[in-house]
Parts: structure tokens; C-alpha cells; sequence
């Protein structure tokens, strides 16, 4: 099963986009899922905020194990990573991406109303996993 996939599977299962991205990575790093899960926990929904995207976040962790031992390195490639998300997705703020404010009860309602979650959600965990990929192909 590719990343991509595996990653949109976890977070159809019930974990956050944070921890679906960071996830499917943790592994090459010797980091046991269980604890890519935890790390990941408190990231989803732009920090439970609306701002940065919870797959984001989950890519910038997963940029940060292979790349976080050079400073000026891990500022290249997460100016990179947003990037080409916000070229692809218009936004990386959550609130921007979904339309509605999260960090209210009224936002979270609006967005389950309007099925957001099931259907929006999974593509940007899609696009992290796939920006990601291509960064760290380089």
C-alpha cells in the first residue's frame, strides 16, 4: 500500500491528519507508530485552532527527522513544503481550507454539516504525504 493511501486509510479510521502523515513515515526513521501517534496527537484540526493544517504539521515532523540537524536545511525544505501545498490547495491555514472556523463549536457543527471532514480532510492528507515524498526524493 503506497503512503499516500495508508495515510488517507488511518485517517478514515479515526486518527487525526496529523498523525496519519507523520505515521506513514515515523517507521524509516526508527520511530514505533505508537509514538508517532502520541507526538502527533495534539496537532490535528491546525492545532485544535483552524490555523495550520493538522497534515501539515504532520509533514513539518516528518521533514524535522531527516532534516533537523541542519537549521538552514529544515528552513529550505519546509519554505518548500508550504510552498507547493498552499499551490495546490489554495491555503495551508485549516479555517482557509475548510471555511469555517474549527476552533468554535458552531466551525466544528458548519464543517460536520457539510461532511468537510470525510471529504476535504483526506485530500490534504493526500497532498502533505505527496509534497513530502517529493522533498525528501530530492
Amino acid at each position: 500500500m503506497s503512503r499516500v493511501n495508508e495515510a488517507v486509510q488511518l485517517f478514515d479510521n479515526g486518527h487525526l491528519c496529523s498523525q496519519a502523515v507523520f505515521k506513514v513515515f515515523c517507521e524509516d526513521f526508527g520511530l514505533p507508530a505508537s509514538e508517532a501517534f502520541k507526538i502527533g496527537a495534539c496537532f490535528g484540526s491546525g492545532m485544535r485552532q483552524g490555523e495550520v493544517c493538522g497534515a501539515c504539521t504532520g509533514a513539518l515532523m516528518v521533514l524535522g527527522l531527516k532534516y533537523g540537524d541542519d537549521k538552514a536545511k529544515c528552513g529550505e525544505v519546509s519554505d518548500e513544503f508550504f510552498e507547493e501545498f498552499k499551490k495546490e490547495n489554495g491555503s495551508f491555514i485549516c479555517r482557509d481550507l475548510l471555511g469555517c472556523d474549527i476552533s468554535t463549536p458552531e466551525g466544528v457543527r458548519s464543517a460536520r454539516d457539510q461532511n468537510l471532514f470525510r471529504e476535504l480532510c483526506p485530500k490534504m492528507v493526500a497532498s502533505a504525504v505527496e509534497i513530502t515524498e517529493k522533498i525528501m526524493e530530492k
